[in-house]
């Protein structure tokens, strides 16, 4: 295998699940906002520290739901059930790279999720298929760790029993990137499939 790669690293959100284009609004919280009829400012002063401890794994499913609820004036049954229609709707499965990634498996590369999550987004965004398709999935709400902590780049390839210079990280944000550039592993911006494939089977020849 050229340049002696043997794993490839996939993040999830805008990577293997991709913004469905007939999602009328720009983001998840957005929708999330206009459900519970409060302005954005609002809706991200309630749910700041909690959301970012979630994805953390800092703290549980249940107190984050109670939480968020309490300050956005709702229960939490009803908050979990908005944000799980929310990511529903939003995000769309990525079929053409996924059936790449089934492709290089079974030719015997190793393949792996590396994702910040939060509990809710990880039910909706971590379909139980993808436990079987791939060698190692990484949540961040479930290993306390998150892009872009070096720690976490380090975790995924302990995992997957690889070096740095052996694996390939996809990511669709340059500052999840670099740092796993600085740590010897060739790395692909996504932009979209047929650029990602193109760079991926050069690295792979």
């Amino acid at each position: 295998m050229k340049n002696e790669i043997k794993a490839i690293i996939f993040d999830v959100g805008g990577v293997l699940q991709l913004k469905n284009p007939s999602f009328e609004h720009p983001h998840v919280h957005s929708f999330v906002a206009k459900k519970l009829k409060i302005g954005l400012d609002q809706y991200f002063d309630s749910i700041d520290t909690t959301y970012a401890k979630s994805i953390e794994g800092k703290i549980s499913e249940e107190k984050a739901l109670e939480i968020m609820s309490r300050n956005l004036k709702t229960t939490p049954k009803r908050l979990k059930r908005i944000y799980l229609e929310a990511y529903k709707r939003y995000y769309s499965l990525n079929s053409k790279l996924l059936k790449f990634e089934f492709k290089i498996k079974k030719q015997g590369y190793k393949t792996a999720i590396l994702s910040d999550q939060w509990w809710l987004s990880e039910k909706a965004l971590f379909p139980r298929s993808f436990y079987g398709k791939f060698n190692a999935t990484i949540s961040s709400c479930n290993v306390g760790l998150r892009k872009p902590d070096p720690k976490i780049y380090k975790f995924v390839l302990k995992k997957l029993h690889v070096l740095p210079k052996e694996a390939v990280f996809i990511d669709n944000q340059k500052w999840n990137i670099t740092p796993a550039r600085k740590l010897g592993m060739r790395t692909i911006l996504f932009k979209d499939n047929n650029q990602t494939i193109r760079e991926l089977k050069k690295l792979l020849k």
